[in-house]
């Protein structure tokens, strides 16, 4: 009996030793210090058409592994980092297609994409490469947005800390010891909820006018030329999704191209027999629906006085050339003096404007370009871009490659001289003659503190139409703006069509520790 009393005492005072054991392992977790506490930028996840898309999960709580290269490594319940410097686009490729299993994938990206980042100069002690990094995330984005991934996929930004904890990850890994619960290591945990459906979303329009000089006894309407920029963006992490070049370069130029001539239309010496029309649309990635919208909205008479309309997209990382996209053939008179115009400014510029001619079939509901928006109600229109074709669904509208580092101020001012030179040589009746209007020193001179605090301004703001609020700040800040330059300015909202369904939990703070339990459990077997 004794003995049986003494066996009970001793197996009560280990699991009471076990008992502490565990609540010191609570204690530890909750009360250290994390070894790194990080902000996370989640893949965007979305349908279409019901079709699942972009990283299906958001929670994390796996060891942390660096390399999923370790032969027979079971990395189920492990977060893999990579730099994505680092990453084998085909390695990743057939890891998703092949649907192998991973707890978590965590891509860092340069500071040079930070828009907090103040080093401008060198990443990792080498010059940064902006074609080799442009061509990785390009591909990279392609491949996770078009994907459906059965775990939690995010960004994060490299910083010191997290790089020596994926240096010590390393080592592990180059002696195939896998992550697990008693080897140790670092362990990451988010504690967000996991994603739900986003109502429908809201896409707001806002328009502004400058209307011409009417003359005495003048019964006709004058007519109109609109300039017109999708101001919203798509990509790879929404929160991280500011376009700066597109379309954040064609909504600063719209801006300033109104300022310039709403100098000229505030006296009426000066004031065009032309009226001019400015819209700033959303829901560009989503086949422009903003912009259908929009259109349908105008009165008819408005619309039929639309001689043609410039839409700006992408004019803000450009050399020596931009195009100019049509569907009218090149033969129609508006496309042909539009086009002629640009050309003599783009001459005396230094650079080359080139015409891209693609007609739109009206059985396809998928438009190519803003502008093909305008030819589906008859009205003349062009877009005007660095790019030389058309991207597709979803694609180059605000990348994750696409942040201000990137965008080069003085392509944004030759695009603005471009436009306002040659929509004032028609206005005022001076085509092809070499008459600068807006003139460097004179009072009608580009301004470019104006043009980089507005790229600043929208390169700090995701702009991804799903995740906006109606009363959203920066939409406020671009009317007010329209407003100071124009006049009539209205917002018309509406639900965004279509085939997309939208889920939230897009960010998320990421705690990284020092795993202990191997420790601890050799404690508790004591």
């Amino acid at each position: 009996m004794a003995m049986t009393k003494g066996r009970q005492r001793e197996m009560l005072e280990s699991v009471y030793s076990c008992i502490a054991v565990f609540f010191i392992f609570v204690a530890c977790v909750e009360l250290c210090d994390a070894a790194t506490v990080v902000d996370v930028y989640r893949l965007i996840q979305y349908d279409i058409s019901g079709v699942p898309f972009g990283s299906r999960l958001a929670r994390l709580n796996h060891h942390v592994a660096y390399s999923p290269f370790i032969p027979g490594a079971d990395l189920s319940r492990a977060v893999v980092i990579i730099p994505i410097r680092e990453v084998n686009i085909t390695f990743l490729r057939e890891c998703i297609t092949q649907k192998k299993a991973l707890g978590g994938l965590l891509l860092l990206l340069p500071q040079k994409f930070n828009s907090e980042s103040k080093d401008d100069s060198k990443e990792g002690g080498q010059m940064y490469k902006k074609e080799g990094m442009q061509n990785i995330l390009t591909e990279l984005e392609k491949l996770l947005i078009n994907a459906a991934i059965p775990y939690p996929v995010y960004f994060a930004f490299e910083d010191e800390k997290i790089d020596a904890i994926l240096a010590e990850v390393k080592k592990k890994d180059a002696i195939g010891q896998s992550p697990t619960a008693t080897t140790g290591g670092y362990k990451a945990v988010t504690a967000n909820p996991e994603p739900r459906k986003l109502a429908p979303a809201t896409i707001t329009n806002i328009q502004g006018w400058l209307p011409g000089l009417r003359t005495d006894g003048d019964a006709n309407q004058l007519p109109t030329i609109a300039i017109v920029a999708s101001y919203d963006t798509f990509g790879a992490a929404p929160a991280l999704s500011v376009g700066s070049d597109s379309n954040g370069s064609g909504v600063v130029a719209l801006l300033e191209i109104a300022r310039l001539f709403s100098r000229l239309y505030s006296n009426p010496k000066t004031r065009g027999r032309y009226n001019i029309l400015f819209g700033l649309t959303s829901g560009g990635p989503y086949n422009y629906n903003g912009t259908m919208k929009w259109l349908r909205s105008l009165d008819q008479r408005v619309r039929e006085s639309i001689d043609y309309a410039i839409c700006l997209n992408s004019i803000g990382s450009w050399n020596n050339e931009l195009w100019v996209h049509v569907s009218k053939p090149p033969e129609n008179a508006y496309i042909k003096q539009v086009f002629e115009s640009f050309s003599s400014v783009a001459e005396e510029l230094g650079v080359q404007v080139g015409l891209k001619h693609k007609k739109i079939n009206i059985s396809n509901p998928r438009v190519a370009w803003e502008h093909e928006q305008f030819s589906r109600v008859r009205v003349t229109a062009l877009t005007l871009s660095e790019l030389s074709a058309a991207p597709g669904l979803l694609e180059s509208t605000g990348s994750l490659f696409d942040s201000r580092q990137f965008v080069n101020d003085t392509a944004v001012r030759r695009s603005v001289k471009l436009v306002a030179e040659s929509l004032g040589r028609h206005i005022y009746a001076h085509p092809g003659k070499n008459i600068e209007i807006f003139a460097d020193g004179s009072s009608l001179a580009i301004n470019p503190f104006y043009i980089k605090s507005w790229l600043n301004f929208l390169s700090q703001t995701p702009r991804v139409a799903p995740f906006l609020s109606k009363n959203e700040q920066f939409i406020s800040a671009l009317k007010k703006e329209l407003a100071d330059h124009t006049v009539e300015v209205n917002v018309q909202q509406d639900v965004l069509d279509g085939i997309f369904t939208f889920y939230d939990s897009t960010t998320a703070r990421l705690t990284i520790y020092q795993a202990f339990i191997s420790q601890l459990w050799t404690l508790c077997r004591q």
